[in-house]
């Protein structure tokens, strides 16, 4: 299907220039508004070490009374009403096929944002519940005529704190459904509690502010019919990005930058040591080897020393010394 920006005005450089420059005062015009003593950003930035029930209770108000988003959507509405090739200062995120949205404002680990659970006819229910730790409070906008389900994990202090076990991982279980009500206020614990949407009669728009602060706790995805875990990840971000160019290393056979994948085994998060010593194996298994041995004795992770000791054991028992006879 054609684009609107195949037709985008190039030559029209008046054009294009009067259309971005109204673009940047626009938001020129927000940032001012968003880092004065009462403004947004001002507001989030001053919360962003504080604890997630801390900054969730003082930041609440700025979802009870919307009045500042209503006017910062009127006037993107109205740019692009003046040219239908504005592009407003508003940055899209996407969740996933079914849902999109715009970040309002970020700050550290602290994120405003406006999303848009779409309805597709026919479209199956999603499958899985999905936890990350920190905390979030949203506000429903646009019901949809949607049934929300609630999911509840339990979660030792030791699990939090950096000894999940995928082994014993407790169950996920379901909330009986129930209609999303306009204009609610959830609040969850994220770590703990998450919730998915069914049977929507339209769109539905959700006004979510999230704390999500540095966690050794990974992301857990669970299957919302059999209540199991089923898949794990890293919650940090910087452990994301740490992964990501470890497996493009490996991938193209840097075997030069084993020293960097050795010092992510020593990480505190334990997903990003196991997911460094995996590469490391795959890169070089002669370089992990000792690596492998160390963590298979003493990784403060009962999980990662388990699966060390089963890859030591795909290794070919060392060759002894020589006798010296």
């Amino acid at each position: 299907m054609p684009s609107r920006h195949d037709h985008f005005p190039r030559h029209d450089r008046e054009r294009c220039f009067r259309t971005r420059a109204a673009a940047d005062a626009l938001e020129t015009g927000w940032r001012a508004a968003d880092v004065s003593p009462q403004g947004l950003v001002a507001a989030i930035d001053a919360l962003r070490d504080a604890p997630p029930a801390v900054a969730m209770d003082r930041l609440l108000p700025w979802l009870r009374d919307i009045s500042w988003l209503r006017a910062r959507l009127e006037r993107a509405l109205a740019l692009v009403e003046a040219d239908i090739f504005a592009r407003p200062p508003l940055r899209p995120i996407g969740g996933g096929e079914r849902i999109a949205g715009l970040i309002l404002a970020e700050c550290g680990p602290v994120r405003l944002s406006l999303q848009l659970h779409r309805v597709e006819q026919g479209g199956a229910a999603s499958t899985a519940a999905v936890f990350t730790p920190g905390a979030a409070v949203i506000r429903v906008l646009a019901s949809g005529g949607a049934m929300l389900h609630r999911h509840h994990v339990a979660l030792s202090e030791a699990e939090a704190t950096g000894l999940f076990s995928a082994a014993s991982a407790a169950l996920c279980h379901n909330a009986p459904p129930r209609p999303l009500a306009q204009d609610e206020i959830l609040q969850l614990d994220t770590a703990r509690e998450a919730f998915s949407l069914t049977d929507a009669k339209g769109d539905v728009v959700l006004l979510e502010l999230a704390v999500q602060p540095p966690s050794s706790l990974p992301i857990r995805s669970y299957d919302i019919a059999s209540g199991r875990l089923a898949h794990v990840s890293a919650s940090r971000r910087d452990s994301s990005f740490r992964q990501m160019a470890l497996t493009l290393l490996r991938s193209f056979g840097r075997t030069d930058a084993a020293p960097l994948f050795v010092e992510a085994t020593h990480d505190a998060d334990f997903a990003t040591r196991w997911s460094a010593l995996r590469e490391l194996v795959a890169l070089d298994p002669a370089a992990a080897r000792a690596r492998v041995e160390a963590m298979a004795a003493s990784d403060p992770h009962p999980e990662i020393r388990r699966a060390a000791t089963a890859t030591l054991a795909l290794y070919a028992p060392k060759e002894a010394d020589p006798c010296p006879a």
